[in-house]
């Protein structure tokens, strides 16, 4: 094999290796952050103010559609009173948002992000962005107080506060002779 040869298989051993460690690395990150996002038969194909599909300079618009699945990326911290999740979501309302428990430690968010085309005069070249209703379910460390739960939307991020469920206090139990 010629010195050329040997260093072009050594360096696509390399990119090869750099490049599995790269979706490794991704995987192991995005967890369970990948969400699907079903259409909703209204939003599927936008239209414009008369009703038409899009277009620039009289050409019909190649409406590209939009994600299916997108990374909600979620941070769940806890203290001693309680557990916090933050959930990156922007582009949506509070008003979007349904939170659910189905047990004392699982967590679901449903929501719904709705198209917004910016301009109507406008061509899209390139829609990663997912539309659609999604739900995300989370496992909690720890059961919570559902009753107590407070959540917020603000700047793209929705928190939720979960105070943990309040354990009996630790008690000695005196064993006596019969």
């Amino acid at each position: 094999m010629t010195h050329l040869a040997e260093q072009l298989k050594h360096g696509a051993g390399q990119a090869w290796e750099s490049l599995t460690e790269g979706w490794r690395e991704l995987g192991s990150r995005a967890g369970n952050a990948l969400t699907r996002f079903w259409n909703d038969a209204d939003e599927a194909q936008p239209a414009n103010a008369d009703g038409g599909r899009p277009s620039v300079a009289g050409k019909p618009d190649r409406w590209l559609p939009p994600a299916r699945w997108s990374f909600m990326a979620v941070d769940v911290y806890g203290a001693h009173d309680k557990l916090v999740v933050r959930i990156e979501a922007p582009g949506m309302a509070r008003e979007d948002f349904q939170i659910e428990m189905s047990s004392p430690e699982m967590l679901s968010v449903l929501g719904r992000k709705r198209y917004d085309r910016e301009h109507t005069d406008s061509s899209y070249v390139l829609v990663q962005c997912a539309y659609g209703t999604f739900r995300r379910d989370i496992q909690l460390p720890a059961p919570v107080d559902v009753e107590r739960a407070k959540a917020t939307y603000e700047a793209g991020v929705l928190r939720i506060e979960l105070p943990r469920h309040e354990l009996a206090s630790h008690r000695r139990i005196e064993v006596h002779t019969a």
